[in-house]
């Protein structure tokens, strides 16, 4: 089956706009063309699509999914290079999630340290405050 600009957009969330572009930067390739020149898409691209996408969410940028399409248009015999690229941004992923891990602990420390404040079981203190100030009642 083949589907309009306007159908590939709702079926991948993209915006017409988006494909448009990534369309015009070459990272669709082998987009068929209807007889008014229309771009028009068959299965394999709206999971190509969806694919880049998922790279895009991944923090990939337009310059790298170049490369990763080239290789992919090589064939098999690109694949250990294309594993390279894959492992290099899952770390990349996996460094922000322990980040945000992080983060997630100073916040729970800090919502911890203002719910004892709140209940009176420890007096507040700021490291911003030139003095130790109570919390009033």
């Amino acid at each position: 089956m083949l589907y309009t600009m306007k159908q590939a957009c709702e079926l991948t969330g993209m915006t017409y706009q988006g494909l448009k572009f990534y369309c015009n930067e070459g990272l669709v390739p082998n987009v068929k063309r209807a007889e008014n020149n229309h771009r028009m898409f068959d299965d394999r691209d709206i999971a190509w699509i969806k694919s880049l996408l998922c790279l895009r969410d991944c923090g990939m940028g337009i310059k790298d999914m170049k490369e990763y399409i080239r290789l992919c248009l090589m064939g098999a015999g690109s694949i250990p290079e294309r594993k390279v690229i894959l492992e290099a941004r899952k770390a990349e992923i996996l460094s922000q999630i322990r980040a945000l891990e992080e983060n997630i602990k100073y916040i729970d420390a800090k919502q911890e340290f203002y719910d004892d404040v709140l209940a009176g079981k420890k007096e507040y203190f700021s490291n911003i405050l030139p003095c130790s100030c109570s919390v009033e009642a």
